[in-house]
């Protein structure tokens, strides 16, 4: 058993982001593990571009207002404790409402042997961003 070395925490890259998103990588596993977990901080109306995991991604919302949305144009929107799990090769997006910050934990698994854990496509236009929103089973 051993202490994981955190990184200094980072200013995710403007070619996967919209707006100020800031993230801390709390693991990033080591083979034979595939886990990634990073803690991920959004300003309001911050997000992801869209894009899609090999094989799926959990994200749990730490704090504020999340919106999750998919190709098919559902935004979900995400409260704090509230979990949100999207399928392998499902593109979507993530980001914080455009009134409220926005921490969540995302979670996955790489594939191993250098296949790409995560495949980025293009920004999330305003009026994905601004689809009409649905709660959960709340």
């Amino acid at each position: 058993m051993e202490f994981v070395q955190q990184q200094p925490t980072s200013k995710a890259p403007a070619d996967w982001f919209t707006g100020d998103v800031w993230w801390d990588v709390i693991v990033a596993g080591q083979e034979p593990s595939r886990l990634r977990a990073n803690r991920v901080r959004f300003a309001p109306g911050a997000r992801t571009n869209w894009h899609s995991h090999a094989l799926g991604q959990t994200l749990h919302v730490v704090s504020g207002v999340a919106l999750i949305g998919t190709r098919d144009g559902t935004v979900l929107e995400a409260h704090q404790g509230e979990t949100v799990t999207c399928p392998p090769g499902e593109e979507h997006w993530h980001g914080a409402a455009p009134d409220h910050f926005m921490e969540h934990i995302a979670l996955w698994e790489g594939e191993g042997g250098g296949a790409p854990e995560t495949t980025w496509a293009e920004a999330v236009g305003d009026g994905a961003y601004g689809g009409a929103r649905m709660r959960s089973f709340r």
